[in-house]
C-alpha cells in the first residue's frame, strides 16, 4: 500500500471501518463526540484522505467509504515500524515485545501460539 495515513486520518478511516459507509455528517459527529473535533476540521480531514484515495465521496448526502482496508493499513504501518525503528527485523520487534513487564503470561502464551500457527 502507498498511500500514507496520519493520525488524524486514522481516525476518520477507523470509523469507515467500524460504521461502514456513512456520511460525513455523522463521521462529523462522531469525532465531534469521540475527540472534540468541530465540523470543518472532520471535513478537512475527509478531503484529504479523498485527496489520497483513501476514501471515495458518494452521492446523495456526501456519502463517504473506506476505498483500503484496515489490514492493509494495519500492515503497512507495522511494516514501517518495524524498517524505522527495529532496523527490518521482525525478531528484534518480538524480543522488545516479549522484554515489556507489561504483557500477561495469557499475551504471551497467545504470541508463542501464533508463532506456532505460523510454522
Amino acid at each position: 500500500m502507498d498511500i500514507k495515513l496520519f493520525d488524524s486520518e486514522l481516525k476518520v478511516m477507523d470509523v469507515l471501518w467500524r460504521e461502514g459507509d456513512v456520511t460525513a455528517k455523522h463521521i462529523s459527529e462522531l469525532l465531534g463526540n469521540e475527540v472534540g473535533w468541530n465540523k470543518n476540521t472532520t471535513y478537512t480531514v475527509i478531503k484529504r484522505c479523498m485527496k489520497k484515495g483513501a476514501i471515495e465521496r458518494l452521492e446523495p448526502n456526501f456519502l463517504c467509504r473506506a476505498l483500503v482496508p484496515k489490514e492493509a493499513v494495519q500492515k503497512a504501518e507495522t511494516d514501517e515500524l518495524i524498517n524505522r525503528v527495529y532496523d527490518g527485523s521482525v525478531d528484534k520487534l518480538f524480543a522488545s515485545l516479549l522484554g515489556w513487564e507489561k504483557l500477561s503470561r495469557e499475551q504471551i502464551e497467545r504470541l508463542k501460539q501464533m508463532v506456532e500457527e505460523y510454522k
